[in-house]
């Protein structure tokens, strides 16, 4: 959590350089998209840790806070340094980015599942075989056994 903290305020300090010496907020596009996905990480960890403990860590509540106060300074720097509907550009591009990523991720899984059940498959196919020839000897062998008496 804290390695993304300090991504998230570090892109957040090469964002506001950028508006300051070139008053051009989109110089920073790539420290922009860093600090939201810093973001993202924080609160995908607040949330899965508020899971599992059943309660929530006070570190990650109070990382989400100073993010989200630095969130309303950048959307100030977008509406006064970027174009007419800058930010609200952003929030659509937000959710097209975390619907791709999302996609991605269960892409991922499927991927996955199909891998685990071709190697279930595999093992099945060669118990089955294993199987056929241990009778397959067996019958043999009775057979063998009945022919010498």
């Amino acid at each position: 959590m804290l390695v993304e903290l300090a991504a998230a305020n570090a892109a957040f300090a090469i964002i506001k350089e950028a508006v300051q010496n070139s008053g051009d907020l989109m110089s920073a596009g790539n420290a922009i998209f860093q600090y939201f996905d810093s973001k993202s990480a924080i609160q995908k960890k607040y949330e899965d840790k508020a899971k599992k403990a059943k309660t929530n860590d006070i570190e990650e509540f109070f990382a989400l806070e100073q993010l989200k106060r630095q969130e309303v300074e950048l959307r100030e720097m977008m509406q006064w340094q970027g174009r007419a509907g800058m930010w609200t550009d952003w929030l659509e591009f937000q959710k097209q980015a975390k619907a791709k990523r999302d996609e991605a991720r269960k892409a991922e899984l499927r991927a996955a599942a199909a891998r685990k059940a071709k190697i279930w498959l595999g093992l099945m196919w060669a118990a089955i075989v294993s199987l056929l020839g241990v009778l397959m000897t067996i019958g043999l062998w009775v057979v063998s056994q009945m022919k010498g008496k």
